[in-house]
Order: structure tokens, then sequence, then C-alpha cells
């Protein structure tokens, strides 16, 4: 009995030391191979890199885009209502078109009949609330007749509004929709009405000094979407008006 297990531990130990030969051999040649094989051919990727700084912009921008299209779709399939979704319009009773023809989602509007510039506290409130991304602001059409011509108490009244939205919800970029026009009919109720181009002006300059952007959507409207009293529009003009704050903004 002691002989064979004597042998059986010759025999293990002589196993143990075949395996570990077989290991060192093994590390050997995976070594060898490693010191002896070629370098990568980096010619191919530095002839693209080259290709690629001789590309103009446009090129690469044109790339860009259509990644960025086959990544998110197109953007025209978004309806307003998902392009506004993080923003706010403010303003009277031509505002309240969006909502009563369900072009944006009510919590998009905050807009009331008749309302002047000096009494929108509840409104700023409404969009504090809110806390929108963007604010795009539609006043005017009230305050032409209201002031009478008075542009500089115009522009009083429309700076403190945008000073008071700047300290309510001050991570807000904030657009100002120019003061649409009205027909000659409306012009002849309204004579007061004769003089938007000149408020639209100076409501421009204010934007300019105040760093906001300014919507300019003097030659958006045709005869087609006028109501009856020449100041107020009709359904169908609603999207076309979304649809350029949102090009203006890049919604």
């Amino acid at each position: 009995m002691r002989r064979i297990s004597r042998k059986k531990k010759r025999l293990l130990v002589i196993g143990a030391c075949a395996l570990v030969l077989l290991l060192l051999v093994i590390l050997v040649v995976h070594g060898i191979r490693r010191l002896t094989a070629p370098r990568a051919d980096t010619e191919q990727g530095l002839e693209y890199i080259k290709a690629a700084e001789s590309d103009d912009i446009a090129t690469i921008e044109q790339k860009i885009s259509q990644l960025e299209q086959q990544d998110g779709g197109d953007d025209t399939d978004r309806s307003c209502k998902e392009k506004f979704a993080s923003s706010v319009v403010m303003g009277d009773s031509i505002t309240e078109g969006f909502s009563e023809y369900d072009v944006l989602n009510a919590s998009s509007v905050v807009s009331k009949i008749g309302v002047h510039l000096n009494e929108l506290d509840e409104q700023v409130q409404q969009v504090k609330e809110l806390d929108p991304q963007v604010i795009f602001l539609a006043y005017g059409m009230n305050d032409v007749i209201s002031t009478a011509g008075d542009t500089d108490q115009f522009l009083e009244e429309y700076e403190t509004l945008v000073d008071q939205l700047r300290e309510e919800v001050p991570n807000a970029h904030i657009y100002v929709n120019s003061i649409f026009p009205v027909t000659d009919s409306a012009v002849k109720k309204e004579p007061e009405l004769a003089q938007i181009s000149e408020y639209n002006t100076a409501l421009k300059g204010m934007c300019d000094e105040m760093q906001v952007g300014f919507i300019d959507n003097t030659e958006l409207v045709e005869d087609q979407y006028y109501e009856e009293d020449g100041v107020h529009f009709k359904a169908e003009f609603y999207p076309i008006w979304a649809e350029r704050m949102a090009e203006v903004a890049a919604l």
C-alpha cells in the first residue's frame, strides 16, 4: 500500500510540473506574437480626417441636419400644442382665439377680453404659477385707443410689464408681438387705430433697448383672415400666427 501511495505522489508531481511548463510555453508564444505583430495601419484614419477638414461648413451642417432628422424625425410633425408646451402667450381678446379655437392648450394661453397694459397683475401671477420657459406678449390694440396717440405712455406701461415679468419669471425668454394692422372699416369706427404703425415703430425701439425679442406680424395677415369687425381673426389664422412665433423663438 505504501508503494502505491508514493507512485501516485510521484505522478501528481510530474503532472503539475508538466502543467506549469505548458502554461509557460503559452505565455512565451503569446508575448512573441505581440512583439512581432505589425503596427495598426493609421493611414486610412489620417486620410479621413484630412478629407473632413476640407469639407465646407455647409456640407457639414447638411450632414448634421440629416442625422438629426434621422434621430428625431421631421419637426413639421409636431403640433402647435407640442411646440408651445413650455410657453405662454399673454394678451387680450385677439390672443384668446388660441384657446377658443383649440389651437393651443389652455395652460399656454393667459388672456382677457378688453384688457389694458396697466391692469395685468392678475395675468402676471397666473404666468408666474405656470413658470414657462418662453413668454409671448400680444398687447396693444386696446391701448392704442386708450392712449390716443401718446406712445410715451404706451411704452412706459409696456416696459413696466416686461420688468414685472423679468422679476416674477426670471428664467423665461420674452418676445413681444407687434400690434396687428386692422382694416379700413375698423379705422373708420376707431380713428386712433390708424396710428398702429407708429406704435409698432415705438414698440420695436423699446424691445431693442430692453433686449427683448420683437416679432413683426405686419405682413402676416391677409383680408381673408379678418372677422367682420376688421380687428379680430378667424380660426384659420391662429395656426399661422403660432407657427410664426414658434419660428422666431425656435420652439
